[in-house]
């Protein structure tokens, strides 16, 4: 079976025009850390060279080399047929070129909580854009590239300790064959739905809002898919803890589309709503409300009278 995947891939690499592709993609956060690849294709063999990507940083959007090995398997498998068995051997065709100390060669003391869940869902935007440069037909625009993590920690009404978490769903990238897919997770997170009457029943919240954001998805020949809007009420004060990105820049279009809505997180309370932080701890009050819109998916292609 390994054999078949290494012949396989290789066989992928051989249909990529020789070439060198180059592509920049950034965070959100202070200095807009940039993650940067090359990708050199010679006959049957790839070459991903992450030189120029920005230093780590003082957050946890750090990630460890290991994490930027899953993210281009994932995207090699991507370009894979469904029929070609997932195993080592579809890294035989490729060399990885990671820098150390980098936002995605990260080592010991730097932090890299948010590199797992957030920078793993850039480096697969950045080997998507440079293989979009080879294959301009093939490619899908930019997924809302944010796992948009939501934690909730407290008590419940009988004093018991409750810890919550889950990612949310977004907008896919638009591409060659269609639209994207609306209020879906994409690559690198592939959690399920948590029903609003299991949640509300187990935690002392509120779903107050849980819908499609509407207008989210980039316009194009083929439009981005929405994002989503998920607005919780605490019925207790508590803390709330955010790790999320898209929020400065939508995800990239291609081929003359549109880019999706960067996602926003926003405080309601009675008397106001407030922006927050990307990346943020605080408590929620009881009553006050977090609501999370996240990224709708890239456009693809130049607009005509009749797209939509």
């Amino acid at each position: 079976l390994r054999e078949r995947a290494s012949r396989s891939i290789a066989a992928v690499v051989r249909e990529i025009p020789d070439g060198r592709y180059r592509f920049v993609d950034q965070l959100d956060g202070a200095g807009s850390p940039q993650i940067v690849v090359a990708i050199e294709v010679r006959g049957e063999r790839m070459v991903l060279d992450f030189k120029g990507s920005s230093p780590t940083i003082a957050s946890s959007l750090n990630a460890h080399e290991s994490v930027t090995l899953s993210a281009v398997f994932y995207a090699l498998r991507c370009l894979a047929p469904e029929s070609i068995p997932t195993n080592s051997g579809l890294l035989d065709a490729i060399e990885l070129r990671i820098p150390p100390d980098t936002i995605v060669g990260a080592r010991s003391p730097a932090a890299v909580a948010g590199g797992n869940v957030e920078t793993s869902q850039r480096i697969v935007d950045v080997v998507f854009g440079a293989l979009a440069k080879a294959l301009p037909l093939r490619m899908p625009a930019a997924s809302q590239g944010s796992m948009n993590n939501l934690s909730l920690g407290g008590t419940r009404d009988d004093g018991s300790a409750f810890t919550y978490f889950e990612t949310l769903a977004g907008g896919i990238g638009a591409g060659p064959e269609g639209p994207g897919a609306s209020a879906l997770h994409s690559h690198m997170t592939n959690t399920l739905n948590t029903p609003i009457e299991a949640f509300e029943l187990d935690l002392p919240v509120r779903v107050t809002a849980y819908h499609q954001r509407r207008g989210s998805g980039g316009p194009g020949r083929h439009r981005g898919g929405e994002g989503i809007v998920r607005e919780i009420e605490a019925l207790r004060d508590m803390t709330l803890t955010l790790l999320t990105t898209r929020r400065a820049e939508g995800p990239w279009p291609l081929r003359g589309g549109v880019a999706g809505r960067p996602g926003r997180n926003v405080l309601v309370s009675e008397t106001r709503r407030r922006r927050l932080a990307a990346c943020l701890s605080r408590t929620l009050r009881a009553h006050e409300r977090v609501r999370i819109e996240t990224p709708g998916g890239g456009g693809w292609g130049r607009r005509t009278p009749r797209a939509r």
